[in-house]
């Protein structure tokens, strides 16, 4: 039964994030330049129903007790809660260098080159990555590695979206930021 459950809100949240970044996200960026709040909490939506996924297949009170729950494992657990810490430290600092506005899809003034974006065009991403593959190692299995791989659909998707949008709106500061910085992770090429 759990595998059922699973699998149909695998399909549905991954048709929802089609939907919101295969289709809306790109048409408003096309059409407005900028997304609408209600875009924007659609996006929000989709990464919530995303991170309450494990739900599904965690203990039941996983979220509750958090890295109590963890493995005996020493070397499990330690690797597991600083990939967790780290991963969602580093995605809250791109959050707040690039501020809510443009997180969001709502502010597209200038082109965000400098503290985390010098070394990915996607910290955020990078940061919640990590965070992914922290409860991975803390609660193994193939529900969560399933789960590792439909956020990295889903964040692929978003990302897509962002860049046709970027490319138009900023045109060759973009290109050149592009070939400088890696989408995801990497360092800042000199030259």
């Amino acid at each position: 039964m759990l595998l059922a459950v699973y699998l149909i809100a695998t399909c549905l949240l991954l048709t929802a994030a089609f939907v919101v970044f295969g289709r809306r996200v790109r048409r408003e960026y096309r059409q407005r330049g900028r997304l609408t709040p209600l875009t924007g909490l659609l996006e929000l939506a989709v990464w919530l129903l995303f991170v309450g996924f494990p739900c599904l297949y965690n203990p039941a009170d996983w979220w509750l007790v958090c890295f109590a729950a963890t493995p005996t494992n020493a070397a499990q657990k330690i690797a597991g809660s600083a990939l967790v810490i780290v991963g969602m430290g580093l995605a809250v600092l791109a959050m707040a260098g690039l501020g809510a506005g443009k997180s969001f899809g709502q502010e597209t003034r200038g082109l965000q080159e400098t503290g985390l974006y010098r070394w990915s065009r996607n910290p955020q991403l990078v940061g919640g990555g990590l965070a992914v593959m922290g409860i991975l190692v803390l609660w193994p299995s193939w529900y969560a590695l399933g789960w590792a791989i439909m956020g990295g659909l889903i964040g692929h998707g978003m990302v897509l979206a962002e860049e046709e949008h970027l490319r138009r709106r900023h045109g060759d500061a973009y290109v050149r930021y592009c070939a400088r910085v890696p989408r995801y992770v990497g360092f800042a090429r000199k030259g």
